[in-house]
């Protein structure tokens, strides 16, 4: 029987207190010894009990521990934590995405370096079983594709949309819930999936942590109208961030997209991070699960915690061989059909104007809509297009811009 992992945490908020519940259930107590806890302040929504506190994070490197488990957030501190635990031969395990996408080809290493173990099954889709299945399971596999709703915030924000709920009022309930920290921007605007699949390829694609720049948008520009406009065309709205192989470079993207209501993806709701996972031998499979919440994020923490238990007779994980700046394929070079929402003037000769952009820009039209007038006097125009690249779209926004009968031009990608 292997002898109990010593462990100690640094932070002390909702995760790790989540963490703390978890960690000492009776059930857990038998494979797990928390030793102590690095916190500047006290909680009060949990007692630690008989749990040595230390103020000072980085003391907690120094005691008798097998593994630091960091949830500290942030970038610089973390990536000093993280460093220094490892240089002290101590197994590291992290639920965070933001210091693993910044600095993850450097922390990575340095595991190596120092023998130890860099552990970060929570950092992207909390208890989604996304990074030990690239790792490791799959390591028969090519991995071609990767795209997914990996942020649970917008997911839940999105799908409360989709049934009539204000943005403001879906946001707020979600922060309620717990599934939204009380500064959501990260969430919202994109950059968290973004990191997310940043650190995906690069266990898939051997990609290099960070990535280069790559389009990262959020939803705060999606409407419930975009919804009922969808809808009738049998498409949902999720946000969706992409990787994928493009021959001797690397296709990054996190943005909104339109999907078939009716697919693996746009079936998922709620606060559901789903994945689908493009290979050579297993086809395309699907993985979904919870991707907010403390107890999630606690399932995968301690998930990888069971992993170093065992390490001495498996590998916990197996590392990516990262590439030497790997390039980053022009998002403008990318080929998409676009759902375009336009406000113009109630006045003859718009929708002639419209059709005319988009034929100067060689955009081949889909589908036209003219619906109601808004309460201004406005009227929404609806097209979708057929496939085309998205430097042509961009050029036909700019057109639209500068035109004084169309008073507003939004764009949402269709994902096939």
């Amino acid at each position: 029987m292997n002898p109990k992992l010593r462990v100690g945490i640094c932070g002390w908020g909702n995760v790790a207190t989540g963490l703390f519940e978890q960690l000492t259930k009776p059930s857990n107590e038998q494979a797990f010894e928390l030793v102590c806890i690095g916190a500047r302040r006290d909680n009060p929504n949990c007692d630690p009990g008989d749990v040595t506190i230390h103020r000072d994070i980085f003391e907690v490197i120094e005691q008798d521990i097998d593994v630091l488990i960091e949830l500290i957030g942030g970038t610089d501190t973390a990536r000093d934590l993280i460093s220094n635990a490892l240089n002290a031969g101590k197994h590291v395990v992290t639920a965070n995405k933001a210091v693993m996408y910044e600095h993850g080809n450097e922390l990575i290493n340095l595991a190596i370096k120092n023998n130890v173990h860099l552990m970060f099954e929570a950092a992207v889709c909390a208890g989604t079983p996304i990074i030990k299945m690239l790792s490791n399971d799959l390591g028969a596999n090519q991995v071609t594709k990767i795209s997914g709703m990996l942020n649970g915030t917008t997911n839940y924000i999105l799908s409360k949309m989709e049934q009539g709920i204000a943005y403001e009022v879906a946001l707020e309930e979600a922060k309620e819930k717990g599934y939204a920290e009380p500064d959501p921007c990260l969430d919202i605007n994109g950059t968290d999936a973004a990191h997310k699949i940043g650190i995906l390829a690069s266990l898939a694609l051997n990609s290099d942590l960070p990535a280069g720049n790559f389009h990262i948008e959020g939803i705060e520009k999606i409407t419930a109208e975009d919804f009922n406009y969808a809808d009738e065309f049998n498409l949902t709205i999720k946000h969706l961030a992409v990787t994928k192989q493009a021959g001797d470079e690397i296709e990054l993207r996190s943005h909104p997209v339109l999907i078939d209501k009716n697919s693996s993806l746009g079936g998922l709701s709620g606060v559901r991070n789903g994945i689908q996972i493009d290979t050579d031998l297993l086809g395309e499979f699907l993985i979904a699960g919870s991707g907010a919440g403390r107890e999630s994020t606690a399932s995968g923490l301690i998930s990888d915690l069971i992993a170093l238990s065992k390490h001495a007779s498996s590998t916990p994980m197996h590392y990516p061989h990262f590439k030497d700046m790997s390039k980053i394929k022009s998002f403008e070079s990318l080929d998409f059909s676009y759902y375009v929402y336009l406000e113009v003037q109630d006045q003859a000769g718009v929708l002639a104007l419209v059709s005319q952009i988009f034929s100067d820009n060689e955009i081949s039209i889909d589908k036209i809509v003219q619906k109601d007038h808004l309460p201004d006097g406005k009227v929404p125009v609806v097209v979708f297009t057929d496939l085309i690249k998205e430097s042509q779209m961009q050029k036909a926004l700019e057109n639209f811009s500068a035109q004084s009968e169309i008073h507003s031009a939004k764009i949402i990608r269709i994902e096939t």
